[in-house]
């Protein structure tokens, strides 16, 4: 297999993990970069020549092909392999379906868990009670809304098999079970875990670590 591109990361970035999941199904090699260092290498001339914003992850093609944002490299690289039709729909409305939760992934559950992250983990957010608490509440709302849809035992999103949507879902849910998404949140949600479970048994999910399911919440 010829060598695709590379994606420049930190460590365990759910949002460049995913993208080597869609890699790793869609038959195509990519690697994360050697020797990158967070707030050194993204702030050189070298890098920002290639990605002005300076923003990670970044996708760098074996043809100089550059692209940022961890959702958009997602989506190349589910359009670049022989699966494509399966991991962004055959028609229309499959289509739109997949769009909706790869959508419903960058705001309902990537933009809350990463300010979790930030304020427990990482520690560059000063913590405020309220605005936390609210944060909390988004996800569970949206933990909720999944265990709507996935009723019956669903083991994809979309369809009978893998697809971007359940990708990029998984991505902010593997994270957050870690050390936000707690037992509490988890309990009447035992379709979310299920389908979880399952994902995280398929080789092609292994980018994203192991599926860890913390009892207590990470307090600030």
């Amino acid at each position: 297999m010829a060598p695709f591109g590379k994606i420049y990361t930190y460590p365990q970035n759910f949002r460049a993990t995913r993208a080597l999941v869609v890699a790793a199904i869609n038959g195509l090699e990519v690697t994360e970069a050697e020797n990158f260092t967070m707030g050194v290498t993204n702030r050189s001339p070298e890098f920002l020549a290639k990605f002005p914003h300076g923003k990670v992850p970044a996708f760098e093609g074996a043809d100089g092909f550059t692209l940022s944002e961890g959702a958009a490299i997602a989506i190349y690289l589910a359009r670049s392999g022989p699966k494509a039709a399966q991991l962004l729909g055959s028609d229309p409305k499959t289509s739109a379906l997949i769009d909706q939760w790869v959508f419903f992934a960058e705001t309902e559950l990537v933009s809350n868990v990463m300010t979790a992250f930030a304020t427990t983990i990482f520690k560059i957010i000063p913590f405020e009670e309220a605005k936390f608490n609210q944060v909390a509440a988004n996800t569970e709302r949206a933990v909720k809304r999944l265990e709507l849809h996935l009723q019956g035992g669903k083991k994809f999103l979309v369809g009978d098999s893998v697809t971007l949507a359940d990708v990029l879902v998984a991505g902010p849910l593997f994270a957050g079970t870690t050390f936000f998404i707690d037992a509490e949140m988890r309990k009447d949600a035992p379709n979310v875990v299920a389908y979880l479970q399952g994902l995280a048994a398929l080789p092609e999910f292994k980018p994203l670590g192991p599926l860890s399911l913390c009892e207590t919440r990470t307090k600030p």
